[in-house]
């Protein structure tokens, strides 16, 4: 199952609030029962599932999935439950691997085919793995997620036609910028996104870049890519100065303030620098958002964060096309499949553990019947193998008509065989899993 919120369903404040502390959630939610056999949670700038494996016998088990996701939310982040209500979606069965087939492909993003969510989808189960979360079905779910994403990506056109939000942001400013080359931009960040930010700039024509790091390293990132470095002491001065400030850390708290750039004007008059007559503009890419809204108080700045791309985004143009859906769909069905016949191999496992017995006591007789030169043995291991071959085969088949049920229950009827029954699990309250 999977309790999902996205842009489509909740503000960018409340997901901005999910997303902190997010590597606690999952180690929560697989501790709150024994039903619970593995969870992982995917957090990105506009999204936050959990994707939650039960154990499929237990009465009500969604219901369970919800309560344990919105106990480890609440206790992680200090969200409430009511405040998640309305913004989130449940899926459950097949739906839920089509659900994360398309998100990891980009077709569910703020800006559609957008490349970054495929590494933060494969970072999700890395993280699950490390915290011992992960599970059996979810490793299989989240590795088919990554082959159908590639195979978006290699055989359709939704890979050449979607930006990345980095990329977008950049194409948002360009009617407010005259030349990229004149102006002086301030990378604040040294992550992955802000490695691709500075690709960007240059793609656009900046050359006076610098950056700074509020966790240090600066140094390191600057020398790696030929920019300049700004230390603490110098940062409130540089965002004052700056034509473009890009901020895009992982930092819990704000970097950037109407009080910092204050300060940093002050301190470039009492410098002696007088300030340059032009518009500046500052693009927070941030989640949680790492640059206070005051910003936009002053008269001449203009801010572009998350919320502004997501309601600018021209969509129209990055529409999936129905090749990228028809290969999800694809994807999401063989994954069901191998599934349902994963469902009925108890039931296989049965019926040969049966016959095999079977045959072992025959074997037996005949040998000490005088079957010196194995002749009877092989013939009867081949009859077995014949008889065997039609209900295998159709086990298959009726598993993947979602019908393994029937197949079980017809072995038990038939033949007094029936797959070992699962471990007794507790029952536990309904809960309302609208959301």
């Amino acid at each position: 199952m999977c309790v999902t919120a996205s842009h489509k369903t909740a503000s960018f404040e409340l997901l901005e609030r999910l997303s902190t502390h997010p590597a606690a959630i999952a180690p929560l939610i697989s501790a709150h029962s024994d039903c619970v056999q593995g969870a992982v949670v995917v957090a990105t700038c506009n999204r936050f599932e959990a994707y939650v494996e039960m154990d499929e016998p237990v009465t009500a088990a969604a219901a369970l999935g919800v309560e344990a996701t919105l106990l480890a939310i609440e206790s992680a982040t200090g969200i409430p439950a009511e405040d998640v209500a309305g913004s989130y979606r449940v899926l459950q069965g097949d739906e839920v691997a089509e659900h994360l087939f398309a998100v990891a492909s980009g077709l569910e993003s703020v800006v559609v085919g957008e490349g970054e969510i495929a590494g933060q989808v494969r970072r999700a189960l890395a993280q699950a793995r490390t915290d011992g979360t992960s599970s059996r079905e979810l490793e299989r779910l989240f590795q088919r997620a990554s082959e159908a994403q590639r195979g978006v990506k290699n055989s359709t056109a939704l890979g050449r036609a979607g930006r990345s939000l980095v990329r977008l942001a950049l194409e948002l400013a360009d009617s407010r910028i005259a030349d990229w080359s004149s102006l002086r931009v301030l990378l604040v960040g040294t992550g992955s996104y802000a490695a691709a930010t500075l690709a960007a700039l240059r793609d656009h024509g900046a050359e006076d870049i610098s950056v700074h790091s509020p966790s240090g390293r600066a140094q390191v990132f600057a020398g790696k890519h030929g920019i300049r470095a700004v230390v603490s002491d110098a940062y409130a001065r540089e965002a004052a100065e700056a034509d473009l400030v890009i901020t895009c850390t992982s930092a819990e708290t704000t970097v950037l303030s109407a009080a910092v750039i204050a300060a940093g004007t002050a301190a470039s008059l009492a410098a002696g620098s007088a300030p340059r007559s032009r518009r500046r503009m500052v693009i927070d890419l941030g989640l949680p958002r790492n640059v206070d809204p005051d910003v936009a108080t002053l008269g001449d700045l203009d801010l572009l964060d998350l919320e502004t791309i997501r309601l600018h985004a021209p969509l129209e143009e990055l529409q999936a096309t129905d090749a990228a859906r028809q290969v999800v769909r694809d994807a999401a069905r063989r994954f069901a499949d191998v599934g349902e016949r994963r469902a009925v191999e108890p039931a296989l496992v049965a019926l040969r553990t049966k016959v095999f017995g079977l045959l072992d006591s025959e074997i037996a007789r005949a040998r000490a019947r005088g079957d010196e030169d194995g002749s009877t043995e092989q013939a009867l291991r081949h009859l077995v193998g014949v008889l065997l071959h039609t209900p295998t085969a159709r086990a298959h088949e009726l598993a993947a008509a979602g019908r393994a049920d029937e197949y079980a229950a017809a072995l038990e009827t038939l033949f007094g065989v029936a797959p070992a029954a699962p471990a007794a699990a507790a029952s536990v309250p309904r809960l309302d899993v609208a959301g």
